[in-house]
Formats: C-alpha cells, structure tokens, sequence
C-alpha cells in the first residue's frame, strides 16, 4: 500500500505579509471549546463562581497555557536555540509548545484564581481537569498539519511520510509521491503519533473525565484521574514516537524525554485517587 505523503501548507491564510498559521488556528479553536464547555459547567453549578469569575479563570489559564508552554518547551527542550534565536521565545505560532510547562503554567494560574475567590485549589482543578482534553486534542491535530513530532519508521497501512523527516529526499510532493507510489520511500514513511496523541489524549481522555465528572466526585478524584491518563497515554505513545533529534534517547534506547515527565504524572494520579477516598465532595448549586 502507498504511503500518504503529508504536504499541508502549514499556513492556513496568508494576508500579505501576515501568515495566519493552522497551528494558531488550532490554538483559538481549543481556547474556544474549553471556553464553550467550562461555562456549560458553571451553569450546572459545578463550581460556586458566576461567568465573571469563570471568565477570569480561563483568562488566567490562558496566559498560563502559552507561558508555561513556550517555557516549558524552551526549558526541556529547546534551550540551544534559545541561546541561538532569543525571539524564538515569542513566536509561539510557529509551534513549540510543552504540554508539561503548559501544565504547570495552569497549575500557577488556578492557584493564582483560587486564592482570589477563597475557593480550595483541587476544587478548581477538578473543574478545570475534564477541559483540557479538548485542547490537546485541537493541539495534536495542529502538529499533524505542521509534519512536526512525528512518529518513528513504520511499514502499517496508515504510516506517513513527512517531507522534513530525515531521509526523505528534498524534491517537490509530486516526485515525492510518484516515489512513494514505487516503493522508494517504503522505509521512510513514519507513524503518525501525532494523531494517536490526538485521539488518546484528546477524544478519549475528554470521554472518560466528561462521563466521570457528570456527577460530584470527592476532592482529587478528577484530578488524579486526569494525572493519571493522560501520563500512562503518553508513555504508550512515546514508544513510537520519535524521540528530539537534538535529545535523543536518555537511557536504555527506548526512555525518551517524554515519558520521563510523564513518570511523575502518573505517580501524582495515583496519590490524588487514593487521597479521594476520604476527601469531601464539592455538591453542584448555585453560583455565589
């Protein structure tokens, strides 16, 4: 079978000298569907905060996102070219972004918030936690159109070859694909971990914390369960995703970067699932 050959423009619009990036787009449409959930779940009393506050809160979880994303990438894993490109830091539509720094950047946020309301941090958290999954998923799906954090060589029917990986010769997509259609690039198409991440981080992840979290749970139990997920998904896909080229394996050929900042995630889900057992549950009611 033919591999797919990805060569989506990354730009989605371009209006003279302004490039409107599909990784940008994916970013406004995730902040759009978290915004769109969290305030159906205000509604239902699921946290005793008006739209204001809630406004506030996403407001906030926002700027956390972004900084503790573009931190966090730079940090684990783009230090080099920050030395190289300072500028770098701000171009956050070119793509980038830790999922791990954004975690805690939210984490600050949501602390920040929570004291400003007098409201127990875990009970933001828990409210916050089945959000999320929507912008990983929106998130992925904006690196796979980018051909960026591919998977590693692959011969299944669905594996892709991507234009930047290493080894595929620098021609225009139509050679690439007449190539592909003889079997050249058999060894070079890769597997699309992007969309794994996507469909596991994302649709699933949002499928289980949205049905787990229809009803009150005790304290740290959405959280914890969300800790926990998300770091056992990662891990699994880590194993055919191909790890930073600048970074490599960092142990044994098969640790990459990746499951190592999830190790503790899964360690912390754990912890919070069985703190729930004796922790209070916050009752939906009405906003104060």
């Amino acid at each position: 079978m033919t591999p797919y050959v990805h060569a989506i423009d990354p730009v989605a619009v371009q209006l003279g000298p302004v490039a409107i990036h599909w990784y940008g787009l994916m970013y406004l449409l995730a902040f759009a569907a978290g915004w769109w959930l969290g305030r159906q779940r205000i509604r239902a009393g699921r946290l005793p905060v008006d739209e204001k506050a809630f406004g506030d809160l996403a407001f906030y979880a926002m700027l956390g996102i972004i900084l503790g994303g573009r931190l966090g990438y730079v940090l684990f894993y783009g230090y080099a070219d920050l030395l190289r490109d300072p500028l770098m830091l701000v171009r956050v539509w070119e793509g980038g972004m830790s999922f791990h720094g954004g975690l805690l950047g939210v984490l600050v946020a949501v602390w920040l918030w929570s004291r400003r309301h007098r409201l127990h941090v875990f009970d933001t958290i828990d409210f916050v936690a089945p959000l999320v999954p929507t912008g990983l998923l929106f998130g992925r799906i904006g690196n796979f159109i980018g051909g960026e954090l591919w998977g590693r060589t692959s011969d299944l029917p669905w594996a892709v070859v991507f234009r930047d990986a290493p080894g595929v010769p620098e021609v225009p997509v139509g050679t690439l694909r007449e190539l592909a259609a003889s079997g050249a690039l058999d060894g070079l198409a890769r597997h699309p971990s992007q969309l794994y991440q996507a469909a596991l981080e994302g649709l699933v992840l949002f499928a289980v914390l949205w049905w787990f979290s229809s009803r009150p749970r005790p304290r740290y139990a959405v959280s914890g369960l969300f800790a926990l997920l998300y770091g056992v998904f990662r891990i699994a896909v880590e194993f055919v995703r191909e790890p930073d080229a600048h970074i490599g394996y960092l142990a044994g050929g098969w640790l990459t970067m990746g499951m190592l900042l999830s190790l503790p995630l899964v360690a912390v889900g754990v912890f919070l699932l069985w703190r729930a057992r004796s922790a209070p549950v916050l009752a939906a009611g009405a906003p104060r």
